[in-house]
């Protein structure tokens, strides 16, 4: 059903096997060892071709990490309109290119492999009567192919020893499969020699999955780590999936163990390599930013430019001075005319009220009929004849010159 992945797989590994088994010597302990890296390489191969996906997979994280508190904002407002919440989650996402399916490739791309190499690795012995063994002896075993192995390639398989272990040997197998692994039917190990070799690749596996989650945990922001969805993944990354390797560590062949320890020891590298050059690039991007705000910021002392360009409406430079010019020159004109009309006005209007005012004392001194009072002059009544342009101090001068200047401020 699934030999799609079967099939690619097997040849992957086939390849590296054919390589290493030129190198290495010709024996179970030889034939072990290249067994053993075929596998190795097999998930150095899958790892390489999703390399790039990986690193879009770490960009993406970072993208949402950035992104959280605006999510938080919109659940916040439309809580209760699940519609518009997706709608909006959906064009923020589009806006920042940030795309949920791009960062789950690399982890999804791995499970058909895993399903792929599990099924390889138990077909090489099919004595089993689980889920898809063919309950077979082990004369037929070990005279069928194993799709792109030959029948020589399953023998040499099934005699193969990693540290006295078979390669596709676990914890908890049957010991009526044991037969299987050898062309006589004898059995040259016990549980024991699985277990010691077992465990530690057990523990190597569960630890390295550990440290690879809280490296990854490590680097993620203080808003992100606030979202409760991200607590959780975090929580069964750290605790639970490298316990759960503990735990199923007893059913998987040893040589699903080595997959898991060297994809652990993969990830680990590039985690380190990736998030390296990403952040030299962010620090590259930071220093641009800041020594361009500082080419563009004005030096101390230096006086702001002055647009060349003039605004909308606004006259050019050399006319707007010629016409204030003008206009203080007309100013200061119309105020000296102003000035001098007044002291005209006011020196006839004085003279005029002075002459007026003498005239009336004089008629009211004179008695009728008499003759004027010792010390006085006729007609001035005592008093003395006012200078030329200057208004007289009585009475009836200050009335008619006051009078006079009303009407001319009206």
């Amino acid at each position: 059903m699934l030999d799609f992945i079967y099939w690619p797989v097997s040849a992957i590994m086939w390849v590296w096997y054919w390589l290493f088994s030129h190198v290495l010597p010709d024996s179970p302990g030889g034939s072990g060892i290249a067994w053993a890296l075929s596998v190795v390489f097999l998930v150095f191969t899958l790892r390489a071709i999703l390399y790039k996906p990986f690193v879009k997979q770490i960009r993406t994280t970072r993208k949402m990490q950035e992104i959280q508190p605006q999510m938080q904002a919109i659940r916040k407002k439309y809580g209760k309109d699940r519609v518009k919440m997706t709608e909006e989650m959906q064009k923020l996402q589009k806006e920042h290119g940030f795309n949920p399916l791009l960062g789950c490739l690399p982890m999804l791309a791995q499970i058909p492999v895993f399903i792929g190499l599990f099924h390889v690795l138990r077909s090489f012995n099919r004595m089993g009567t689980g889920f898809g063994q063919l309950g077979m002896t082990a004369e037929e075993t070990r005279s069928y192919g194993n799709y792109i192995f030959n029948v020589d390639q399953v023998q040499n398989f099934l005699d193969a020893r990693l540290f006295g272990v078979p390669l596709s040997s676990y914890i908890i197998q049957p010991t009526s499969e044991w037969v299987a692994f050898s062309a006589d039917g004898s059995i040259d190990f016990t549980r024991l020699n699985i277990i010691i070799l077992v465990i530690p690749l057990v523990i190597i596996s569960s630890i390295a999955t550990h440290m690879n989650s809280r490296a990854s945990v490590a680097r993620q922001s203080a808003a992100a780590m606030e979202n409760p969805q991200t607590r959780i993944m975090n929580n069964l990354a750290l605790y639970v999936f490298p316990l759960g390797i503990l735990v199923s560590g007893a059913f998987f062949p040893v040589a699903i163990l080595l997959y898991w320890v060297s994809n652990n020891l993969w990830t680990y590298v590039q985690q380190h390599v990736v998030f390296g050059n990403i952040e030299k690039e962010e620090e590259a991007e930071k220093a641009a930013k800041l020594e361009k705000r500082s080419n563009n910021a004005p030096k101390p002392g230096a006086k702001p430019a002055v647009s060349s360009k003039p605004k909308p409406g606004a006259k050019p430079a050399g006319k707007a001075k010629t016409d204030a010019a003008g206009d203080k020159d007309a100013a200061v004109s119309m105020s000296k005319d102003t000035s001098s009309g007044d002291q005209v006005d006011l020196s006839k209007t004085s003279s005029n009220g002075a002459t007026a005012s003498g005239a009336d004392k004089t008629k009211s001194g004179s008695p009728k009929g008499g003759t004027p009072k010792a010390g006085g002059s006729p007609g001035s009544n005592g008093a003395k004849k006012p200078a030329s342009g200057r208004p007289a101090s009585g009475p009836g001068g200050q009335r008619g010159g006051n009078q006079q200047r009303r009407k001319k401020r009206r």
